[in-house]
């Protein structure tokens, strides 16, 4: 699993969710620290459902865990600095029409998230989540843009279309050689014929396929790259220098894994993401750089933070919230 989708999270009862109310979020700074906040950057989290949150971001007593997965994504949405979220679950398999409505009825106007797309799409070989295939055969579906209309945009169409900030393509890291001029070709191929009035964000997980040729086709069609902080891939600083800064009018930023960390290891012990353990003191300084950049640009600037970046989500978003704040001010 290279990602939180927040099923993981549900394991582990908590009894300030579950049982007993949890002690209220203080508020009134956090609101205070919002309105500083311009309107076109958006703060959130990669998934939401995670009981260690409770006193951080939950207030209410749900229940029990099927609730609480389901319900929660009001309660979330209501906290002062989250303006938008990743939805991770879509990357084990298209969302249907139903679950995406029930995701829509709980978010408030003006709310907008990322949404991964399928990885039986995204991914260059089968045998990734969700595949039917032995392991190391080529997807015939890798970036097909018909598929990806009938399987993944006809139900945001339908149920989440105005809920929806960026799709999210993760591409995830191959073993053995690439063929970055290929890889591009395909972007460009995806972009050209996938369905319009949507917005594009490539997530590459191998540094080799980050080139100009790549960042050309963003550019061209109006998509842009993931800045992302992972374990494998350039710290966000360098990813702005070789891309040259936003490509698009929406830009995503996604913090995950610190450069040489292992998920596994970070889970184990980060657990229950209830606290920081490990600022990251300049990822935060390029996610300001980077703001800075949008702020010029007048591109919308989407960062969604894992637990796994620092420790706990909430609290990192707030710490970005607070150097963000003073440097957009």
């Amino acid at each position: 699993m290279s990602e939180d989708d927040g099923r993981s999270a549900i394991g582990s009862p908590q009894l300030g969710l579950f049982g007993a109310r949890p002690a209220p979020v203080p508020r009134a700074g956090l609101v205070a620290l919002a309105e500083r906040l311009p309107p076109w950057l958006r703060l959130g989290t990669s998934s939401w459902t995670f009981p260690g949150w409770a006193g951080l971001v939950y207030e209410k007593r749900y229940r029990n865990q099927t609730a609480f997965a389901r319900e929660s994504l009001e309660e979330y949405a209501a906290h002062p600095l989250f303006r938008t979220v990743g939805i991770d679950r879509s990357y084990y398999g298209p969302l249907r029409e139903h679950e995406l409505a029930r995701y829509a009825a709980q978010l408030p106007p003006g709310f907008r998230c990322t949404m991964k797309v399928w990885s039986g799409l995204t991914s260059r070989v089968l045998g990734g989540p969700g595949a039917a295939a032995a392991p190391g055969q080529f997807n015939p579906h890798f970036l097909d843009p018909a598929r990806f209309a009938e399987d993944v945009a006809a139900p945001v169409e339908a149920a989440f279309r105005s809920q929806l900030g960026a799709f999210v393509l993760e591409i995830p890291p191959a073993r053995g050689p690439v063929n970055p001029r290929g890889f591009a070709d395909a972007v460009d191929r995806f972009l050209a014929a996938a369905p319009e009035g949507f917005r594009y964000s490539v997530e590459l997980r191998d540094p080799r396929l980050l080139t100009d040729r790549y960042v050309g086709v963003l550019r061209r069609h109006g998509a842009s790259h993931v800045f992302n902080y992972w374990t494998r891939m350039p710290e966000l600083g360098a990813q702005l220098d070789l891309t040259g800064g936003p490509t698009a009018d929406v830009t995503v930023a996604r913090l995950m894994i610190p450069p040489g960390k292992r998920y596994a290891d970070l889970k184990a012990a980060y657990d229950p993401f209830d606290r920081l353990v490990a600022p990251q003191p300049r990822m935060r300084a390029d996610v300001v750089r980077l703001a800075l950049e949008c702020a010029e640009t007048g591109s919308e600037l989407y960062v969604i933070v894992n637990n796994k970046v620092e420790g706990s989500s909430p609290h990192t978003v707030r710490a970005l919230a607070e150097q963000l704040a003073d440097a957009l001010g």
